[in-house]
Formats: C-alpha cells, sequence, structure tokens
C-alpha cells in the first residue's frame, strides 16, 4: 500500500456501504476485486482515498441494514455526491474463511456476499483493510462519466475543490476508533 496521489483516487462501494461506513456502522472493506482489475487483481494500493458510491441495483437485499437507494445505476451527467475521504491503517489478505466470518460485527455485507467474495476465483481469500473514515463538511459533486463505470475497485478522480479538507472529520472518536481497532485485531 502507498499514499498515492492525495486526493484524486476513489474507491468504488455500494452507496448502501459508503453510508453505513459514514454513520460510523463500518470500519472495513472487504474486497475480492472486479472483473476489470488488470492482471495482478486487485489490491489495496493506496492509504487514502475518497469513497465513490456505485448504487448497485440488488444491493439493498444484501445488506444487514435497512438501506433506500437515493436512485438508480449513475448515468452519464449525474451527480455524484462524494461525502467520504478514508485513511486505511492496515491492510491484509485474509485466507481463513472463519476468521473473516467473525468480522461480521465490523461490517454490513450479509454472510453470503462476503462468503461468495472469499469463495469466488481460484484462490479462496478476501482482501480486508480498517479505514479512518472522515466525513466532508461539503459533498465533493463529481459528473459520473464512463471513466467512472466498469468493474474495477479504483478510478481516478479530478482535483478536488479548493478546501476541501476544511471542516473534515472522523465519523468516530478516537477512543471508539482505537477500540473497534483492538476489537478487530482481537478477532484476526
Amino acid at each position: 500500500m502507498n499514499g498515492g496521489v492525495d486526493g484524486a483516487i476513489g474507491y468504488k462501494e455500494w452507496e448502501a456501504v459508503c453510508e453505513a461506513m459514514g454513520a460510523g456502522r463500518q470500519g472495513l472493506l472487504l474486497r475480492k476485486g472486479g472483473i476489470h482489475e488488470g492482471r495482478s487483481g486487485f489490491a489495496f494500493k493506496h492509504e487514502r482515498f475518497f469513497l465513490f458510491p456505485t448504487r448497485f441495483h440488488a444491493q439493498a437485499g444484501q445488506v444487514r441494514v435497512p438501506f433506500t437507494p437515493s436512485g438508480g445505476e449513475w448515468e452519464p451527467g449525474d451527480d455524484v455526491p462524494v461525502r467520504y475521504y478514508c485513511e486505511a491503517r492496515w491492510a491484509r489478505t485474509l485466507t481463513d474463511w472463519e476468521r473473516v466470518r467473525r468480522l461480521e460485527p465490523f461490517h454490513v455485507w450479509s454472510e453470503e456476499v462476503v462468503r461468495e467474495r472469499f469463495d469466488c476465483g481460484e484462490v479462496t481469500q478476501i482482501h480486508c483493510a480498517l479505514v479512518r473514515v472522515h466525513a466532508l463538511r461539503v459533498p465533493w459533486v463529481l459528473e459520473y462519466g464512463k471513466q467512472f463505470g466498469g468493474c474495477r475497485t479504483w478510478v481516478t478522480l479530478p482535483d478536488p475543490p479548493e478546501g476541501w479538507r476544511h471542516g473534515m472529520r472522523p465519523v468516530i472518536e478516537d477512543g471508539a476508533f482505537g477500540e473497534l481497532c483492538e476489537a478487530v485485531e482481537n478477532v484476526l
């Protein structure tokens, strides 16, 4: 994992998960990788990134929290509100299903979704990152274009607006985040 180009990277994630992270209900990202991740497959390449919400049509039924999508899948020209910025504390590849299953209190995906991702492909594993989520004071609104489409995780974003860090706040207070880190480590 490297720092990347700070402020210019987006991590595509279901809108339901982005909102759960923004509400402090989730501090983990679990990823197998999209079909367009390239020859080397998925990796947590960046330490700092924006959450880029996606509107996968069936996501509401695949998370364990109430969620109502804010609309249909993004179309070119739609305004995409980017509300959260993340700092990854660590990233690991997990190969033990029982450990992955015990992470359930720290994310909102259904067990079926996580198991499907874990089992997908030739290697049974899943990539996991513990992230500190920050809410932007004002959402950064991007125009959706084809450069953001496809089954890939990382997207290059334009330069963020001037002063975007001003008023940004962590969604989980320091003490509670420390407790979250310790609880996740105890599971792993």
